[in-house]
């Protein structure tokens, strides 16, 4: 959907990028990560909307039919059941856009990458 290659500093100037109805959507996926995963911080990486936690916690993009999130590959194998009815590949889901971003899934993903982080920088600090 992006008509040139941009360099983005923000999440914010990725979503303005987008037509209106994808900044939302993009908006509300946000907004389910961010409530998720409240002491997480925004950067980008890859050029997409990224959020940290003791490391990478989950990246997320739009493309002309879906959004893309990538919890990566162990967030796939364990919630593999849940996301069945979505394309998804090694490390992401794609979320159609025409229908309704399921924010319940893609918090439940996020809380489960949380803690997986969590653990293993604890195991870091021992």
């Amino acid at each position: 959907m992006l008509a040139k290659k941009q360099t983005f500093q923000t999440i914010d100037e990725y979503v303005k990028t987008f037509p209106k109805d994808i900044q939302k959507i993009l908006g509300t996926v946000r907004q389910a990560i961010k409530k998720s995963a409240p002491k997480a911080q925004e950067a980008i990486s890859y050029q997409i909307p990224t959020f940290r936690l003791n490391g990478n916690l989950v990246h997320f993009a739009a493309f002309k039919n879906h959004i893309g999130l990538y919890p990566g590959s162990e967030a796939i194998r364990v919630f593999k059941k849940e996301i069945s009815s979505y394309k998804s590949s090694k490390g992401a889901i794609q979320f159609p856009i025409d229908n309704s971003m399921q924010l319940s899934l893609i918090s439940k993903i996020v809380k489960y990458r949380v803690n997986v982080n969590s653990a293993k920088n604890s195991k870091k600090k021992k």
